[in-house]
């Protein structure tokens, strides 16, 4: 029986997949093309999924002969030495082709050839008369190695000279990594590994800069994620609204590929079977919380790059919404490992919901204060706040009021500018575990205003939290929040106001207030 998968490759008879019909065939127009070009996202992004499935679907034609290489796992030696490393590669080409049964399988192999320069007469040789297709996967396994580029310069010499009606080369070369390949040779000049005058060729002239820029979507669709729970429920019988469950992934996904079958996995495995939006944020609810090694990999690149921690602090955090450059290095890396989408209008968000939840997280655990909220709020208050197995929010904010000001009433105004918001969220975390989650929604995120979503038992509530910029921008708080109530059709909502200032005009203030026919808890401290 079909399972849902979440490591390694996804095999059509064993697993539940994502209809992702529309992507190959965009991809077969790059390959019809003779293009060259580098699949680069971030981990478990469902790249080797996708190259498997466009090899198939390459083999399916008459017009293509399709060999896929794997640079992971093949060790050291292969780029050791060039002559090594020329061999290697053509044996593992000779392999490759004895496994689909072509008869000129063995003339791949050739042991004379001993530098790029053979290796690349070879090729020629070997691809007259043929339209092959090489895929190469796992190429961040050589990113730091200049035996890497020398062979890219090869490819690159080789599909010059055929444009020039000189030489016969692969029909179409596929990369496929996290790492943006046209970056390595700068990377390894910046890490003192290449030397610019090498190959004569300046600092900036990429080996791969032949490469057709690849703009498919592989993120799944609300649509898409359809086509799986279809499948899956011809076969369960579930009485799910398809449609539903298939909108509520995605609003937490974003359609990140493993996430979307982490969550799909989880609500099958927990012995609950609730697909449905409530059995989705459950699922949501540990799923960002459980370890993993994709948030293995995200917290190490926070931990090893002080730009990159800060960079995402200020945008989850401090509420930073200014505009940014895909072409500024911290805002290209953090959409290279998948933290970050960017919009038409140079606005940055965080991936998805999930992501965001376990950057809260960390970030609330990395804060010095974290600590010792978390034993004020597990001392009594988290019983006397979620009596009865309901949330109590506006005691909530009551309690947050009076430890704010115990604690932070006399703090300096610039520190409390930037960790007020993580002050709030590192004392409703250890209240909200358990029973419940919440997030921030991005949309609305800006240094006036954030909005963080709490989702607890089958309540939902709605904080508005907002720095103090006069009466006017108070009211219009309001009207903000008011909208977002009616979007998720609440009739109750929360005001969390910072007023920073230091004069006789700040004053603490928590009570109902009535807007529209609306109730606002409103606190301002």
């Amino acid at each position: 029986m079909k399972k849902f998968n979440v490591t390694g490759m996804c095999v059509p008879d064993e697993h539940y997949m994502v209809d992702i019909k529309e992507k190959l065939l965009q991809i077969m127009n790059l390959v019809h093309d003779a293009n060259y070009f580098t699949i680069n996202r971030a981990r478990q992004f469902g790249k080797t999924t996708t190259l498997a499935s466009l090899e198939r679907l390459l083999n399916d034609t008459s017009d293509y002969i399709c060999v896929s290489l794997s640079f992971e796992g093949v060790g050291l030696a292969m780029f050791s030495a060039e002559d090594i490393f020329c061999r290697k590669f053509l044996a593992q080409m000779a392999r490759a082709f004895r496994r689909k049964g072509y008869g000129f399988a063995n003339s791949w192999a050739n042991d004379d050839v001993s530098d790029f320069e053979m290796l690349g007469e070879h090729i020629n040789k070997m691809c007259e008369n043929k339209k092959i297709v090489l895929i190469i996967d796992e190429v961040d396994a050589t990113s730091n190695n200049r035996i890497f580029l020398l062979f890219l310069g090869m490819l690159r010499s080789l599909f010059l000279r055929r444009q020039a009606r000189e030489a016969h080369t692969f029909h179409s070369v596929i990369l496929a990594g996290v790492h943006d390949v046209k970056n390595i040779k700068l990377k390894l000049i910046n890490e003192g590994l290449h030397s610019k005058a090498s190959e004569g060729e300046g600092s900036y002239n990429s080996p791969w800069n032949i490469a057709t820029n690849f703009t498919v979507d592989m993120s799944f669709t609300a649509l898409e994620i359809s086509t799986m729970l279809n499948e899956y429920e011809e076969v369960h019988k579930t009485d799910m609204d398809i449609i539903d469950v298939s909108e509520e992934i995605f609003r937490f996904t974003n359609g990140y590929p493993y996430l979307v079958s982490r969550l799909c996995q989880f609500i099958n495995n927990d012995g609950s079977g609730k697909w449905t939006t409530e059995g989705v944020q459950s699922a949501v609810k540990s799923v960002a919380l459980e370890k993993s090694v994709l948030k293995d990999d995200i917290f190490k690149n926070m931990e090893n790059n002080t730009a990159i921690y800060d960079f995402m602090y200020g945008l989850l955090i401090g509420g930073s919404n200014k505009r940014v450059s895909i072409f500024d290095p911290i805002v290209e890396r953090c959409v290279m490992f998948g933290f970050i989408v960017v919009d038409s209008a140079g606005r940055a968000s965080v991936a998805n919901k999930i992501f965001e939840m376990a950057m809260m997280d960390y970030f609330i655990s990395k804060e010095n204060s974290a600590g010792a909220i978390a034993d004020q709020v597990c001392n009594g208050m988290h019983n006397e706040i979620t009596n009865g197995g309901k949330f109590d929010m506006e005691l909530c904010m009551r309690k947050f009021a009076e430890h704010y000001e115990d604690i932070y009433a006399d703090a300096d105004s610039a520190f409390l500018e930037r960790h007020g918001r993580m002050i709030f969220l590192s004392f409703l975390k250890p209240l909200v575990n358990g029973m419940g989650f919440f997030h921030i929604e991005s949309q609305f995120t800006d240094m006036r205003r954030m909005d963080v979503v709490v989702d607890y038992g089958n309540e939902q509530f709605i904080v508005e939290l907002k720095l103090w910029k006069g009466e006017k921008a108070q009211e219009r708080a309001y009207d903000q929040l008011l909208g977002y109530m009616n979007s998720r059709h609440l009739d109750k909502g929360y005001l969390l106001t910072f007023d920073f200032r230091k004069n006789e005009n700040r004053e603490q203030k928590t009570e109902w207030v009535q807007v529209d026919g609306k109730r606002i808890f409103e606190v301002i401290v």
